[in-house]
């Protein structure tokens, strides 16, 4: 083969082009199918921190509020509900949160940073159930025993305003406390531990 009349620059400049040229589209190629891989703006949300304004929450009342497409539960507890929770615990299956899921800045009789202030999953710790909130006590329905707390309509768990579960119950565990931490006396992020705890 004769390359005598052949311009090499010419050849290695065409080499050079369409390998720019295929590397670019390859590129525009790549990223939106790399982009499809990347979980939606609303995946995304779903699992982000949620911050909670408490400020005006009355004594005694229950909020509630989404996290990660659970029921989250934030009560304001009162000084007789936190007294009350102090005599039952012969009443419980785990009353010390030994066997439960909790950060460990909530590791403690009340299960929570600030003993006023309650955060809980409103899921049942059996199949999931949503358990209804009952303040009262000893209501016709539940008898004698009850000192208020959350009873599950499924399969008739109780747990106490601390989400601690009661013995005798199809409940295994206390109710899950999620990661939260207050970024002021009356903003609470739910989804991120305190920075003493995180790191």
């Amino acid at each position: 083969m004769n390359n005598k009349g052949v311009d090499k620059s010419k050849r290695q400049f065409l080499t050079t082009a369409l390998t720019v040229v295929g590397a670019v589209g390859t590129g525009y190629l790549a990223v939106p199918f790399l982009a499809q891989m990347q979980p939606s703006v609303k995946a995304m949300a779903a699992g982000a921190p949620v911050e909670v304004d408490i400020s005006k929450m009355e004594p005694g009342q229950l909020l509630r509020v989404a996290w990660r497409g659970k029921p989250v539960w934030i009560l304001n507890r009162t000084p007789n509900v936190l007294a009350t929770l102090k005599t039952l615990d012969s009443e419980l299956r785990d009353p010390l949160s030994e066997e439960s899921e909790q950060p460990p800045s909530s590791k403690n009789p009340v299960r929570s940073i600030k003993p006023e202030i309650f955060v809980a999953v409103g899921l049942c710790t059996h199949l999931g159930c949503s358990p209804t909130f009952r303040p009262e006590i000893a209501p016709n329905d539940l008898g004698d025993k009850w000192k208020g707390g959350f009873f599950c309509p499924c399969h008739g768990s109780w747990f106490d305003l601390a989400g601690r579960v009661y013995r005798g119950v199809p409940a295994p565990t206390n109710l899950v406390i999620p990661p939260y931490r207050y970024i002021t006396d009356t903003q609470i992020i739910i989804g991120e531990e305190t920075e003493e705890n995180a790191a």
